[in-house]
């Protein structure tokens, strides 16, 4: 968001700068205070003594003269809806307008913008949103002119430092600018168009269509009641549609505002006969809920104010963008547009006034706060998503465990079967090959330079760590149980291995003897067959 209150020139007396004031609704030439409604100079108070003004078109850049159609348009009679302009702001649609385009103002509620422009028809308005009788709107620029240019209340040079004065208060926005002993002073307010605390943000460019007939309700509630009593407020609505049968009221969204103001976003379903449905469109949802009876009814139930979010045109667009607002300077319009980040989705828009800037940063503020609601959730969700993991992991870790045992029962059972079933049969070729595997595996672990010379070194080295532990009680070494069951089973293996050869040698010296004894007993019997 882009912040430039001031001017955007150098020139002290171009911050008055409002071209085209287009003074509407008089055929009079301008009194002789030497300021030219209807010139196209562009200066402060320029064009002294050039030119009186004839009937210029409705609906120029501050829409002081509302053009004389007031038929009920869809947004007929709408006020103060938007920015703090009113439905008529820049109206007019004759060449030489300047204003913000044609109905200004309907805007979505919670999202700092959305226009609903109407081309046809317009209605009067008042500079922001006052319907002040046609003649009035000139005067009250015709008095804040003269305050600010030409005073002649003293008659004397005093009269220019009181223009200066003035010039300073139209600046900023406050006081009453005397100008006349015949006339009473005028109210400089924040929203007079030589005000200096402008500036221009953007907002997002509303996306909705008329089909989707999304009508938005405002209600002085908080967020909390409105959700607790929607329901009630469903069959409310339903009742001021007139208890159709054929009508459903719908709820799209209800959405938190700033000051405990709750927007509500609605639509209605319209079932015909045949089974089928399609939704009421916005512009004529949003014309029945302006009708004056039904305001009423909209009232007793807590809406304050209903606003149609449908789209804009390319048309209405272009002509939103090329005219800059009432009191707003065009370079500053000029510069915005081309400082918007996103030109696809957002749309430069004005602020008058540090109460509407308050009132924006309200907005965001409530929209940072809903941010961070739904990102305190997102992070409670992977919070749960990543307990859910730790103990999927666990449970797989289990399982795998839980299979590797059935895995080992099963060979186990498999091995006896194989065992029954091969019983009393010879060797076959495959089982011998995997015999010769095993005993060069066999061979392998029982190599003095493999696995049972590391072991004889580590069991060294455990005897000596136990000798220097009994020397110094205080070093304490212990074997992992499991180390110490493998280092006994290979232990007793050897030992049994060397119980069978000793075995093997026995037999072995029982059989020479045998041989021996034998070869001694033929030999006496061939010695006596010789004899």
């Amino acid at each position: 968001m882009a912040f430039s209150f001031g001017g955007a020139t150098s020139n002290p007396a171009a911050t008055l700068t409002a071209p085209g004031f287009g003074a509407a609704a008089t055929t009079a030439a301008a009194p002789a205070t030497g300021f030219s409604f209807g010139s196209t100079n562009t200066g402060t108070f320029g064009g002294f003594g050039t030119t009186t003004t004839t009937a210029a078109a409705p609906g120029s850049t501050f829409s002081f003269a509302g053009p004389a159609n007031t038929a009920g348009g869809l947004f007929g009679n709408t006020q103060n809806k938007g920015f703090g302009f009113s439905s008529g702001l820049g109206a007019g649609t004759a060449a030489g307008t300047t204003g913000f385009g044609t109905g200004l103002g309907t805007t979505g509620l919670g999202g700092f913008g959305g226009f609903n422009i109407q081309p046809a028809q317009q209605q009067p308005g008042g500079l922001f949103g006052q319907q002040a009788q046609l003649q009035a709107q000139p005067t009250l620029l015709y008095q804040q002119v003269t305050a600010l240019s030409a005073p002649t209340l003293l008659g004397d040079e005093r009269d220019s430092i009181l223009a200066k004065w003035n010039q300073l208060q139209a600046y900023w926005g406050t006081g009453k600018g005397y100008y006349s002993n015949n006339n009473q002073p005028v109210d400089f307010s924040q929203e007079n168009p030589f005000c200096r605390f402008k500036a221009v943000g953007y907002s997002c460019v509303p996306v909705s269509k008329d089909e989707d007939g999304l009508v938005v309700l405002l209600f002085n509630r908080k967020e909390a009641d409105v959700r607790a009593q929607q329901q009630p407020l469903v069959e409310s609505l339903h009742k001021v549609l007139g208890n159709n049968q054929t009508l459903t009221v719908n709820v799209d969204g209800v959405k938190a505002l700033p000051n405990d103001q709750t927007e509500v976003i609605v639509y209605v379903v319209e079932r015909s006969p045949n089974g089928t449905s399609k939704r009421i469109p916005a512009t004529t949802l949003f014309s029945y809920l302006e009708q004056a009876n039904v305001k009423v009814q909209l009232t007793q139930i807590g809406v304050v104010m209903s606003v149609a979010r449908t789209e804009l045109s390319p048309a209405q667009l272009k002509q939103l963008l090329q005219n800059a607002p009432a009191g707003v300077d065009p370079i500053i319009w000029e510069q915005a547009k081309v400082d918007n980040p996103d030109p696809e989705k957002l749309i430069p828009v004005p602020m008058v006034s540090f109460k509407e800037l308050f009132r924006r940063l309200q907005i965001q503020d409530q929209m940072n706060k809903q941010h961070q609601t739904r990102v305190d959730i997102i992070s409670s969700d992977i919070s749960d998503l990543q307990k859910n993991q730790a103990t999927t992991v666990a449970k797989i870790a289990q399982y795998k465990r839980k299979l590797m045992d059935l895995s080992h029962r099963v060979l186990q059972v498999l091995i006896k079967q194989e065992i029954q079933r091969k019983s009393g049969y010879a060797i076959q070729v495959d089982e011998e090959h995997l015999r010769v595997q095993l005993d060069t595996i066999h061979s392998e672990l029982n190599a003095p330079t493999q696995f049972k010379g590391r072991l004889n070194e580590l069991m060294s080295q455990i005897r000596m760590q136990n000798h220097f532990g009994a020397a110094r009680s205080e070093e304490r070494y212990s074997v992992d149980a499991d180390l110490l069951r493998e280092i006994k089973q290979h232990l007793k293996q050897q030992q049994d291995g060397l119980s069978h050869l000793i075995s093997v040698i026995k037999d072995d010296l029982e059989d020479i003897k045998l041989i021996e004894h034998g070869l001694s007993d033929s030999g006496h019997m061939k010695g006596g067959i010789l004899s």
